[in-house]
């Protein structure tokens, strides 16, 4: 896993200096634990874990609706207006094409993020990769083949995620990935697992940044390739700093927008740049881990995330939301409870799910 392995090695301290730009530096914040962190990660581009065993479950019949507490109902979704884009097929227990490649195989093969603390990472003292993202991987590995360990990670940088999936690098992507109107024509979505929102992460000792707002005029402002982040900046950028324009030359087109969303943090506390957009899930997570920054103003976006597939691959999609309508009622809040609750608190549950 090149990309994994030369990210990580590009946070160590001496990868980092190779970073900076010529303009002058502010003091380093609380580098330590993320670049601990990312040494770490450089240990780990992909796991596989055995053994393997088939598993199944019963009805109920293929492209049924499961009723039951907190299932969801079915909307109407128009693709003209893109109403709804949360909305996905209806739960299935039956094997289709894409599910029976995956049972022949004898693994699912599942992109994550190894940088996401808490969602994603590498734990050094386990050896392995944690998180709530790993958590619900291994639920639908289980699922679908009867072991939890029956699954082969495959960590891929955000701007990766659909490209893996079109090239059948990976079954899936479970990976903070938010659904909306764009994506949903390039990959299938399952229904959401959790409910996140866009928001900034700055200084701690920066007052003169407020949130996403006006504050951030003449602000240099990092986010990832591929992410929400950016296609909200370039909506509204309140006069900040976020694409990269320069000579062209690779390091100045890295300059504010990356591959993976924990390099953006390393910027932060380097002082190459003032701020950072990206999910409050992702930066709640960042900011307990340095004390030095935190999370400015409110969210002003309402995302979801999904479980992604490659399109056409129904039957998996289906497969998946069925995990989701049992994974709801009993393992999201356990998961919740363990991974994230201690960061970002106040969270009663996971999103009803909404069906075509």
């Amino acid at each position: 896993m090149r990309n994994g392995v030369d990210g990580a090695r590009r946070r160590g301290p001496a990868g980092l200096a190779g970073l900076l730009s010529d303009r002058p530096l502010a003091r380093p914040r609380g580098w330590g634990g993320v670049a601990a962190m990312a040494v770490a990660c450089g240990l780990t581009a992909s796991l596989t874990l055995l053994p393997l065993a088939r598993g199944g479950s019963g009805p109920p019949a293929a492209h049924s609706v499961v009723t039951g507490p907190g299932v969801g109902t079915g909307v109407q979704v128009r693709a003209d207006t893109c109403q709804n884009p949360e909305a996905s097929l209806t739960p299935s227990t039956e094997d289709g094409p894409a599910v029976a490649a995956i049972k022949e195989r004898g693994k699912l093969v599942v992109g994550v993020d190894q940088n996401s603390f808490n969602w994603g990472y590498f734990n050094p003292e386990s050896r392995e990769l944690e998180g709530f993202d790993i958590t619900l991987a291994k639920a639908i590995a289980k699922e679908l083949l009867g072991s939890e360990d029956a699954i082969i990670y495959r960590t891929i940088p955000t701007n990766q995620r659909i490209a893996a999936l079109d090239s059948g690098k990976v079954d899936l992507v479970v990976r903070t990935m938010t659904i909306n109107c764009k994506r949903i024509q390039q990959v299938a979505f399952s229904t959401a697992y959790f409910q996140a929102g866009q928001q900034v992460l700055a200084a701690k000792d920066d007052e003169t940044i407020t949130g996403y707002d006006s504050s951030l005029a003449g602000k240099r402002v990092c986010t990832a390739e591929g992410s929400t982040a950016y296609e909200a900046l370039e909506t509204d950028s309140f006069g900040a700093t976020f694409k990269d324009e320069g000579d062209g030359t690779k390091e100045d087109r890295d300059r504010f927008t990356v591959p993976n969303q924990l390099d953006c943090l390393a910027r932060l506390q380097m002082g190459e740049v003032d701020a950072v957009v990206t999910d409050n899930a992702l930066a709640a997570g960042q900011a307990a881990q340095d004390p030095a920054v935190e999370l400015k103003g409110k969210p002003f976006t309402t995302e979801f995330y999904g479980v992604a597939a490659k399109l056409g691959n129904d039957d998996l999609v289906r497969r998946v939301n069925q995990v989701l309508v049992q994974y709801r009622q009993n393992g999201w809040q356990a998961a919740y409870d363990r991974w994230l609750k201690a960061d970002l608190p106040g969270i009663s549950g996971p999103p009803a799910p909404m069906y075509k």
